[in-house]
């Protein structure tokens, strides 16, 4: 990658001509409203400019690249261009309606004897703006016609045409370790500035971030491109806040297409679902193949309920799409996507056009809900599932901020009610995870539970039972069951909270037990049923 200072170019003007080649491959074209065009001709060209080859003039050959090729190399360029109301195109037909003033021509091609060794490109600073078509050049037999390479070429190139210099790396004493920055990480988010030397990395971005004139001289890539060319970003193609006039996904499947064009940029979106259903959601940056190969946006899904609580945020750390699967009650929901950046990447350099999707399936449990009193010392606990078929368990499951909740006690489907004595006098919050014979799972609403006096006893022992005991400890603790006669059955340990202890194979009568902790014994009886 090379480029050229801006220097007393005017003497170049109107002394550029071509003489065309057919044009082949496929016409391609990123955003056909925009004036601003970036045009990669991959035809060949005969080229006599006075900005290069000293003025003499010299052939170019066709890049060799086939459509498939061809085609994502477009991709490419045109994902990192994608924030700006600018287009590129394969088509010389649109590039030759563009103003002049507001486009380049990037000649893709294996001729390259005419020029440096040991360059991968060449362009002029700010030749977007001249109104001559001086063109820049990616030299296809320098980058061995790799199509990563050659658009991570372009892109480059024509970042200069539009006043870009180079992003270089230094260390930490401000000394120049890269003039060519090559980013950080690998794999799916390992990152390079694409002013620097992306043509190793996976995501690739614009910067804000020091040149080869010194650490401290800092540049802003997506200032000078919206400040200096003409043009600037896309029109924000979705409403960042949340409110019920938020483009609507309906109530049934989904897929929709949008651009983060900005690092504060934030899509909302709307949906309904009617009934209980479970939820499939992707959000997908664009790629050249499913496993997000060249994305340049590394997205955050947000969800929120119709009060616009928030739900959950998805953002995998080690990838730059988000797939969630979650089970939503019937209500009014909204999405919310936006740039994140990671470890290698700045906010700032996530941009890029991305789809969201959502699939959702009716389930058989159509609705669970739990209430709930509570006396002196105890919570009593009641509930109802609608369901089309069998419930394999039940787990009520308890928190003390309404956030974090932890398993109480676990069932089968039978029971519809549960009472324990917490062993304080804090608010308590409640909600019940049922699971179906077919393992899909559904929770309850959350309610809050709050006894006006305080447990005493440390253990707290259901007396009557059929296949468990159960036992609600306030502290770490060991036990010894035994019958009437004082034979010992079975003993052994158990931790603060809900605990279980299976007498199934034991015959019905009465049985007792001591629950020994530190110097304390407590002694209770049971009647199993």
């Amino acid at each position: 990658m090379k480029n050229y200072t801006n220097r007393s170019l005017f003497i170049f003007m109107l002394f550029i001509t071509y003489t065309a080649y057919s044009q082949s491959g496929p016409k391609l074209n990123s955003f056909p409203t925009a004036a601003g065009t970036v045009y990669l001709d991959f035809d060949g060209q005969t080229v006599k400019a006075a900005a290069w080859n000293g003025g003499a003039q010299f052939v170019c050959a066709a890049s060799g690249m086939n459509d498939t090729q061809i085609t994502e190399i477009y991709e490419r360029v045109a994902e990192d261009y994608r924030p700006f109301n600018i287009k590129v195109t394969t088509d010389l037909a649109v590039f030759t309606a563009a103003p002049l003033k507001q486009r380049i021509r990037v000649i893709i091609t294996p001729t390259s004897s005419w020029y440096y060794a040991g360059v991968g490109g060449v362009a002029y600073i700010g030749s977007f703006t001249w109104g001559d078509d001086t063109p820049a050049f990616v030299f296809a037999d320098r980058l061995f016609s790799v199509p990563k390479y050659l658009a991570e070429c372009c892109s480059h190139e024509s970042g200069h045409t539009v006043g870009l210099s180079h992003q270089s790396a230094y260390d930490g004493s401000c000394n120049l370790t890269q003039t060519y920055s090559t980013g950080a990480g690998t794999g799916e988010i390992g990152w390079a500035p694409i002013m620097g030397n992306s043509y190793g990395a996976n995501m690739t971005g614009w910067n804000n971030g020091p040149t080869p004139n010194g650490c401290n001289s800092t540049q802003d890539n997506l200032s000078i491109i919206t400040s200096q060319n003409g043009f600037t970003y896309r029109t924000d193609d979705y409403s960042d806040l949340i409110n019920t006039s938020n483009f609507d996904l309906g109530t049934s499947s989904f897929n929709v297409s949008g651009v983060i064009s900005t690092f504060s940029d934030k899509d909302a979106f709307k949906f309904v679902n009617n009934l209980t259903s479970q939820i499939h959601l992707e959000v997908n940056p664009a790629s050249v193949n499913i496993s997000n190969t060249g994305a340049d946006l590394d997205v955050q899904m947000d969800l929120y309920d119709g009060s616009k609580t928030l739900i959950r945020s998805y953002n995998p750390p080690t990838l730059l799409n988000v797939v969630a699967d979650t089970t939503l009650n019937a209500g009014t929901y909204y999405i919310v996507v936006s740039s994140i950046g990671n470890v290698n990447a700045a906010n700032y350099s996530s941009l890029g056009s991305y789809t969201l999707s959502g699939v959702k399936a009716l389930l058989p449990i159509h609705d669970v809900s739990l209430s709930g009193s509570s006396d002196k010392t105890k919570h009593n606990l009641r509930w109802k599932i609608i369901a089309d078929e069998p419930i394999k368990t039940q787990v009520l499951e308890v928190s003390l901020d309404g956030a974090t909740f932890r398993p109480l006690t676990t069932m089968n489907s039978a029971p519809s009610a549960f009472s324990y004595a917490p062993y304080d006098n804090a608010t308590v919050y409640y909600r019940l995870k049922v699971t179906s014979v077919r393992d899909q799972e559904i929770y309850s609403n959350i309610i809050a539970l709050k006894a006006t006096e305080k447990q005493n006893k440390l253990f707290n022992v259901s007396t009557f039972v059929r296949e468990e005991v159960s036992i609600n400890a306030s502290e770490n603790y060991q036990y010894i069951l035994s019958d009437l006669s004082g034979r010992t059955l079975r003993g052994g340990q158990g931790i603060k909270g809900i605990n279980k202890i299976n007498i199934q194979n034991q015959p019905a009568g009465m049985y007792v037990i001591q629950i020994i902790n530190n110097n304390t014994t407590q002694t209770e009886r049971i009647i199993k049923q």
